[in-house]
């Protein structure tokens, strides 16, 4: 029943908004509220998960989006965006600029967290479109591709490492695998799958750049003499990876090595957070794109106001989506998953893989499932000699799969690239299926060898 009830809250969600035209979060909301009475959860306490779903999620992403998104803006109108952009297409050329995207993508993914990614790369991506007169999305959807891959793969992401913490695997050889796999999935994914969505979702490759991350790179044109340097331009959009990748690594060598916390490693860590990440970056920004280059302040903070005023809506949307990720995870939707799957006999790899897939589907989140299944998983694994980073890999292959309307990042793609729901459907939905399944194939084809 819950998986039943599940499925027609959804469902219910997808007419009022394509139907009804209805907001989408009003929709959510609503919808949260009925699958909260229909799961079975104390009616005085409905309110009081969506406020929960709602504040968590902003609390993880409200910094990260607010600040990302004045950083892109602050790049953009300095000209460092145009910069970017026009620095890639002279190197790559036209032809090769979408597998320069990629590229770009997967380097910032290793260090970056999905929606970090995203609010830096979308304005650079949606100018380097308008510089060559290239479909947004036909740059995008590579680009969202690369990133995702990393954030369901590769350490230091929160899902794999804290998997492999769970399941004892070497964190390195995840890595390892995990890039093993990562480079042909994000090929299949990428760039090969979106030549097929532009045939079958022709309308999604026809908008301009109506989402309003994109909008943060729609400003004037400059002469390119009258742009900061390429290299100040990158070092400032970079900045968030160097400080969190040093962060990482920092990490990673003090626990290594067996060292004690103190004062310097928990400054370390508290710099390395992805909300003190980008708050820092917005200070380098104000003064490399602004100060620098003597434009006065109240310019400077003129452009951060307007670049938080064009995700707020955005914001709204995460937030409400996470209430309804926080019914269905009260509602003991994600409890019910696991309870199918006690004492199976699958093998262990395809397991990890069908049990995260499906508490996806149920509640929404990645890091959830994945973690849930670690935890269903793991005593069905003692006393068997199956690779563990290959189980940290498929676990969080399944924990991907196909992105819909319970999955907060569903919403940021939808509204980031100005999709209708059916094109989301369509495009990223579908991409993230093929991730997932690629993941899976190549897991599989790994094991055969190691």
């Amino acid at each position: 029943m819950p998986l039943i009830i599940t499925a027609l809250g959804i469902l219910l969600l997808l007419i009022l908004i394509m139907k009804f035209k209805i907001n989408t979060v009003i929709s959510l909301a609503v919808v949260s509220f009925l699958l909260g009475v229909a799961l079975g959860i104390p009616i005085d306490e409905i309110m009081g998960s969506i406020e929960a779903g709602l504040g968590s999620t902003i609390a993880s992403t409200g910094l990260i989006f607010g600040f990302g998104a004045i950083l892109g803006r602050l790049i953009a109108d300095a000209g460092g965006a145009q910069r970017i952009s026009m620095t890639l297409i002279d190197k790559f050329g036209e032809k090769w600029v979408q597998w320069a995207v990629v590229l770009t993508a997967f380097i910032l993914g290793i260090a970056l967290f999905f929606e970090v990614g995203l609010v830096l790369l979308i304005p650079i991506v949606y100018q380097i479109s308008k510089q060559t007169n290239i479909s947004f999305l036909w740059l995008g959807m590579p680009m969202a591709t690369a990133l995702s891959v990393t954030h369901a793969f590769l350490p230091p992401h929160p899902g794999p490492t804290v998997i492999a913490d769970q399941y004892g695997a070497n964190i390195g050889m995840v890595l390892v695998y995990g890039i093993i796999i990562a480079i042909p999935t994000i090929i299949i994914a990428g760039p090969l799958y979106t030549k097929l969505a532009k045939k079958l979702v022709p309308s999604a490759f026809e908008k301009a750049g109506e989402g309003s991350i994109a909008k943060l790179g729609d400003v004037k044109q400059y002469k390119l003499e009258d742009t900061p340097r390429f290299g100040i331009s990158a070092f400032t959009a970079l900045f968030p990876v160097i400080l969190m990748g040093s962060s990482t690594i920092i990490t990673l060598v003090q626990d290594t090595i067996g060292l004690e916390d103190n004062i310097a490693f928990d400054i370390i860590t508290t710099l390395g957070t992805p909300s003190m990440v980008m708050l820092l970056s917005v200070l380098l920004a104000i003064y490399t794109m602004g100060i620098a280059r003597n434009i006065p302040m109240t310019n400077l903070m003129n452009s951060a106001e307007d670049a938080v005023k064009a995700i707020g809506m955005l914001l709204l949307i995460l937030g409400v989506s996470g209430s309804l990720k926080e019914v269905l995870m009260d509602g003991g939707v994600g409890d019910y998953v696991a309870m199918i799957f006690e004492g199976s006999t699958i093998t262990p790899i395809f397991l990890a893989w069908l049990i995260a897939a499906i508490i996806r589907l149920a509640q929404g989140s990645a890091t959830v499932s994945a973690l849930t299944t670690a935890g269903l998983v793991l005593p069905l694994i003692e006393g068997t000699d199956v690779n563990l980073a290959l189980m940290v890999l498929a676990t969080g292959a399944g924990s991907i799969i196909a992105s819909h309307v319970n999955d907060t990042g569903f919403w940021i793609v939808k509204e980031s690239f100005g999709l209708t729901m059916k094109e989301t459907f369509g495009t990223w939905t579908v991409l993230e299926t093929i991730i997932s399944v690629s993941g899976l194939i190549f897991v599989l084809m790994l094991s055969l060898f190691i």
